[in-house]
């Protein structure tokens, strides 16, 4: 679609436009789509997201394996209940949502990958909680999907937002970024407001390894979700007040890039490191798999 944040940010530019209606007329043009297929497809999408945040807040979702669920819906009636967070109510309602999807993909549900399965509750926990807080109208998020969906494309070109190739940087890290881009322009930002606030999420998610317990996505993922989504807004409030990252952008896509090129392979989706290689985590892999799992042995060791 882009093959830089700087491209696409320079065409918003360019012709007065946002980064939503940029994207849009590239999708058109790449697909041969009207604008009211290609906006459908989104809008669908957002459907979706919704539908997964309240099946896992509204009720506990539990995973097949039984290591995981619950824990949203958990949040979300202790948020209901009158508690006040230390967070604050936008971010803790966005974490409780960020999760719910998680738990619900773990349960088999339906679910938008947003880029991944493993990142999947970030961006809809943010949008969707921009909008019960500000009133935004569904038409609105549409557009920050494409807005996000752009970043998106720029990160797989340059990067990677698979977890097998680039650890857990590059799925929670891109997904965090792209719900930052979308959540600035949202909330009145700039397209180079935007690309900032994609730098500084980016910039502090570099070098988060993928190392899922039992070799699903559960843990980490699902905390490593609600994470993502702090890290999103830390991003959008700093992007929104002027401060900008020294980095620009696509070269911190390409440093992420390079890190996930260099990682170890244990910390790359194959569950032979990190927390699935703790005494728990390969208890848990025994529980799920039985005596072997399908990382390792009992010998399985981070050297």
């Amino acid at each position: 679609m882009f093959d830089s944040v700087a491209e696409m940010i320079a065409l918003a530019v360019s012709q007065s436009l946002p980064i939503h209606e940029v994207v849009i007329r590239r999708e058109m043009e790449q697909t041969q789509r009207s604008r009211e297929a290609v906006w459908q497809l989104m809008a669908q999408r957002l459907d979706v997201m919704r539908q997964s945040t309240e099946q896992g807040t509204l009720q506990p979702a539990h995973s097949l394996s039984g290591i995981s669920g619950g824990d949203a819906y958990r949040l979300w009636q202790w948020l209901e209940t009158g508690h006040s967070p230390v967070t604050g109510p936008i971010l803790s309602r966005a974490v409780a949502r960020a999760m719910a999807v998680n738990e619900v993909n773990a349960g088999m549900g339906c679910i938008v990958a947003t880029p991944t399965a493993g990142s999947a509750g970030i961006l809809p926990g943010v949008l969707l909680t921009l909008q019960e807080a500000y009133g935004f109208e569904d038409a609105q998020l549409v557009k920050a999907l494409f807005t996000a969906s752009g970043v998106g494309a720029v990160i797989a070109r340059r990067a990677s937002i698979a977890g097998a190739a680039g650890g857990c940087q590059a799925e929670t890290g891109s997904a965090a970024a792209m719900a930052a881009a979308a959540g600035v322009e949202l909330l009145g930002g700039t397209p180079h407001q935007s690309g900032q606030a994609v730098a500084i999420t980016l910039k502090n998610m570099l070098g988060l390894v993928c190392d899922p317990v039992a070799g699903l996505v559960e843990v980490p993922c699902i905390k490593r979700n609600a994470a993502g989504a702090a890290q999103c807004f830390i991003a959008i409030d700093l992007a929104l007040a002027g401060i900008e990252s020294v980095i620009p952008p696509d070269e911190v896509i390409d440093a992420m890039g390079r890190i996930g090129r260099r990682m170890d392979p244990q910390f790359k989706e194959t569950a032979e490191g990190g927390l699935a290689a703790t005494p728990t985590g390969r208890r848990l892999a025994k529980m799920v798999w039985g005596k072997k799992s399908p990382a390792s042995s009992d010998d399985l060791s981070e050297t």
